[in-house]
């Protein structure tokens, strides 16, 4: 759900010009997100969002730059080192280039997927433990997405 919301700040404050923790709480709650004006403080620090000033002397959220930069070296890490994945119940096996398991386990650690509970990375192959069946599906439809994704 975190990162589903995180996800959707993004969008919102790239499409609008959005001043203030309350203006940013309703475009959530327009969006179907049911937050208080804590979490959304806590989003706003977490996703080490900053305000720029806009060419009408606005001062609106912005993402920081190299933060976008950060996030970006990890997809391509996924999408450059993943093989294949399956799932055995909660568990998701990823198949990764050989030498590439830790540094794509890190990648889905630094993404922050709210399904994964945690992950066992060996040379080629990592272990997901999932929180539910149904969160492994999910998740699974995810990464398809992201590794689906042209740059």
């Amino acid at each position: 759900m975190k990162v589903d919301r995180h996800s959707k700040i993004v969008e919102l404050i790239g499409k609008y010009q959005i001043e203030t923790q309350e203006e940013l709480a309703s475009y959530l709650k327009e969006a179907g997100y049911h937050v208080t004006q804590a979490t959304v403080s806590r989003d706003i620090r977490e996703l080490k969002l900053t305000k720029v000033q806009k060419e009408n002397g606005r001062q609106c959220y912005s993402v920081m730059q190299h933060q976008r930069d950060f996030g970006e070296k990890y997809i391509r890490i996924l999408r450059d080192c993943f093989v294949s994945m399956d799932m055995a119940q909660n568990i998701l096996v990823i198949k990764t280039v050989s030498g590439m398991a830790m540094a794509v386990a890190e990648a889905l650690d630094v993404i922050g997927f709210h399904e994964i509970v945690g992950c066992v990375a060996g040379d080629n192959t990592i272990m997901c433990a999932v929180r539910t069946v149904d969160d492994t599906i999910l998740l699974m439809d995810k990464l398809k997405k992201i590794l689906n994704e042209q740059n």
